[in-house]
């Protein structure tokens, strides 16, 4: 783990690259010490069906989740959350200046006894360094 949920307005699909977004993201998690690489997961979904604030269709919203396994000291999580949170307001800054969008992100922690995970992408993240 991590896994990063981002939730976005329909209206800013042709404003915002939001393949970029998930590889500013990807790649900013991939740099802190604290996130495994081969957990990181980085997806994002269109919301057509929204209301925000007074109602104008012209406002939009990028809400950023980050579940992650339980265990990390809460300074470590803070500098995460503020690093990535840094990382994506300077990818968005040319579109934050243009557009009323709200931008939000919630790091949470999850139980390990309730979240079972199994995978192989070590297994082929190792061969590949091997092959390499």
């Amino acid at each position: 783990m991590p896994h990063f949920h981002v939730d976005y307005s329909g209206n800013l699909e042709d404003c915002i690259d939001m393949h970029g977004l998930c590889e500013c993201i990807r790649a900013t998690a991939a740099g802190i010490d604290t996130f495994p690489i081969p957990g990181i997961r980085v997806r994002a979904t269109r919301v057509d069906h929204y209301a925000i604030a007074d109602g104008n269709p012209d406002h939009g919203f990028i809400d950023i989740s980050v579940r992650l396994r339980a265990g990390r000291p809460d300074d470590v999580k803070q500098d995460a959350t503020q690093r990535i949170f840094q990382a994506v307001q300077t990818f968005l800054e040319p579109t934050l200046a243009q557009y009323s969008i709200a931008l939000s992100l919630e790091m949470r922690d999850i139980d390990p006894a309730l979240s079972p995970k199994t995978g192989t992408i070590r297994d082929h993240l190792a061969k590949a360094t091997q092959e390499s």
